[in-house]
């Protein structure tokens, strides 16, 4: 799973922050950005701000997009491999 913020959205309220401090921070202008590994990830609207998020996160950061009032946590799913159709005789 990976995460990103889109700044315009973001509201500033840090509830991000109190569902998972571990992919989310909030910098000095108060707007929250994605972290990885502790480094946050601050080029609004690059690829530098997409965050790859740890499987131990995915509830939280999901929690976190759910409870955002600015709607500004967009979430991408690994795309999934299509298994092979099998006929049952």
């Amino acid at each position: 799973m990976r995460v990103w913020i889109d700044q315009d959205l973001c509201t500033g309220d840090g509830l991000c922050l109190d569902h998972c401090p571990d992919a989310f921070v909030q910098l000095e202008d108060g707007i929250a950005y994605v972290a990885e590994a502790g480094v946050a990830l601050n080029d609004p609207g690059g690829s530098g701000s997409l965050a790859w998020v740890p499987i131990k996160n995915y509830q939280a950061v999901v929690d976190a997009a759910e409870a955002c009032p600015g709607e500004c946590i967009f979430i991408e799913l690994p795309a999934q491999p299509v298994g092979e159709l099998t006929a049952s005789t």
